[in-house]
């Protein structure tokens, strides 16, 4: 008890934050164990996502003193004169967050850029290349809880860091003393940035290829984060009319009031912009997450509904999009967790696939010629033959360029719902599905992974087990990572790992069944195959 008493004294006396000091002056007093255990037993690691975590005292929540660390580590690492750039979103303390990490920098005499206001995550990534730094830092929790906050770093190149320099980086920051001896704001160079850098990012994504088309009618969420701004800017720039936003979620809000996660994904997230789009009679929903570098597309329907897109589906749409206004030797990228059906279109169009680990940390070093990377987790980073101006996903230049899919096919007398039958015409229909199951003792999760190594599966959902990689040992051709994939007959895949944030193990879900003339039959068949494998998962194959 003495040794964790110390600890939060110690943590107390270097804390600059007056809300944190008071939480953990409170806890020290009451001698309330339980609560000072759950911040001091552990850290929150620095890895290839930076940090993440819910904001309170403590080494293992996110607040002023962890920041400061992180960013005396990064710039450790960095070394003087160097340039980072800072931006950050409206969450809770963010703004705080960036001007900590910029005092720190500067202090140990680097070059601090900090964005003018909140803004999405992709203008960070942009600002990087654009203005020739040597990092980037964006305070951001993207769509987690409203309780969270993140620390997310990117390299020269404008994408985010990967190993070994998180590595790097984590070591320095463990070698940072009390953050009251550091020293702060000189002799390195505080730079505030001014809307130029939003209009050079908007000249970038306005320049990407969009079609001509641009009579459409647009439902919008930003679920109460920071993408409508920039985002109604690109479209009135771009030629289109401003979407029509959610007015309850329309501003940024750190609460999230109006929904219980801010994430597209989750259920009842979209609900007011589904019934926006019924009221103004709307050809097209789209949202992002709070963070802007995600985008959810939906397309109504006569009932008054709308079918929510997969992240493979908006990939499918925007590879061909992409592919069919560039040219050259060309580059499209997804991961393994992903659909199959990117790497036939690849082959359609001549070009170049390439299969990644998942993140876009790993997509956007996919290769040379990349003009578009995606994952099924709602992530898009489109590009021209000049290769990508953000190499990161961004929910702007998605849903920009959606739009300008969607306003072809409307000119057209047809939906995004259309053009995927016409893919599923053209190359079988993939349908995919995610699975997970979440554990209360994380040990479960490690033990079905040696069970499925030692014992694999010989059939799943009544197709047969036809080859089985494992990913621990780089089989595909891809660096090692804790995962499974297996190949089943008719095409199917099923791919299993463990979450990297949270204690599920994650099931990726693909079948792909032939189209002859009814499509719509096709979909049926394939939501019986991808029910029946789930079933043999969660019954026979895993039993978690």
């Amino acid at each position: 008890m003495s040794g964790l008493l110390a600890r939060a004294r110690d943590w107390l006396a270097q804390d600059p934050d007056p809300d944190t000091r008071a939480e953990l002056s409170d806890l020290i007093e009451r001698q309330d164990l339980a609560a000072l255990r759950e911040r001091f037993a552990a850290k929150l690691e620095f890895g290839t996502a930076g940090l993440r975590g819910e904001l309170g005292a403590g080494p293992n929540r996110m607040n002023r003193v962890t920041v400061m660390r992180a960013a005396a580590g990064l710039a450790a690492v960095l070394g003087p004169g160097k340039h980072v750039v800072i931006g950050y979103d409206a969450r809770h303390k963010s703004d705080v967050f960036a001007r900590d990490t910029a005092a720190v920098l500067t202090g140990a005499g680097l070059r601090a850029s900090l964005l003018p206001r909140p803004l999405p995550t992709p203008v960070l990534a942009f600002a990087v290349r654009h203005l020739g730094a040597d990092a980037g830092v964006t305070v951001t929790a993207s769509h987690n809880p409203p309780r969270d906050n993140g620390y997310k770093v990117y390299w020269g190149d404008g994408s985010q860091i990967v190993p070994p320099i998180d590595a790097e980086i984590s070591a320095a920051i463990d070698a940072v003393g009390p953050v009251d001896e550091l020293p702060l704001n000189g002799p390195g160079e505080l730079v505030e940035l001014g809307e130029d850098v939003v209009a050079a990012y908007l000249d970038a994504v306005t320049s990407l290829p969009l079609g001509d088309a641009r009579d459409l009618r647009v439902a919008y969420t930003p679920l109460h984060g920071v993408g409508a701004d920039v985002l109604t800017r690109a479209f009135l720039a771009a030629g289109f009319e401003a979407p029509i936003a959610v007015a309850e979620q329309r501003d940024p809000d750190p609460d999230f009031p109006t929904v219980a996660f801010p994430n597209p994904e989750e259920p009842g997230a979209m609900d007011l912009a589904v019934a926006l789009a019924a009221r103004t009679g709307a050809d097209l929903v789209l949202a992002n997450d709070p963070d802007a570098d995600r985008c959810a597309v939906g397309v109504p329907l006569p009932d008054g509904g709308v079918r929510m897109l997969t992240g493979d589906e908006v990939g499918g749409l925007l590879a061909e999009h992409v592919l069919a206004h560039t040219t050259g030797d060309r580059l499209v990228a997804t991961t393994i967790v992903s659909s199959t059906l990117l790497a036939k279109i690849a082959r359609a169009y001549g070009v170049r696939y390439g299969e990644t680990l998942t993140g876009f940390k790993w997509i956007t070093k996919a290769g040379p010629g990349l003009v578009l990377g995606y994952e099924e987790a709602l992530g898009y980073s489109i590009g021209t033959s000049d290769g990508l101006p953000v190499r990161d996903k961004d929910g702007i230049a998605a849903a920009l360029t959606v739009a300008g899919i969607a306003a072809a096919a409307r000119r057209a007398g047809r939906t995004l719902l259309d053009l995927l039958d016409d893919q599923a015409r053209r190359h079988g229909l993939h349908a995919t599905a995610q699975v997970s199951f979440r554990v209360a003792d994380v040990s479960l999760i490690a033990d079905a992974m040696a069970r499925l190594r030692a014992e694999p599966p010989k059939t799943l959902g009544g197709l047969t087990v036809e080859r089985a990689d494992d990913l621990s040992r780089g089989d595909g051709g891809l660096p090692p990572t804790d995962g499974l994939r297996y190949h089943l007959s008719d095409g199917a895949r099923v791919v299993i790992r463990p979450s990297g944030t949270e204690p599920k193990l994650k099931c990726y879900l693909e079948v792909v069944v032939p189209v002859t003339t009814d499509v719509s039959e096709a979909r049926t068949q394939a939501t019986r195959a991808l029910s029946a494998i789930e079933q043999s998962l969660r019954d026979d194959t895993l039993a978690l």
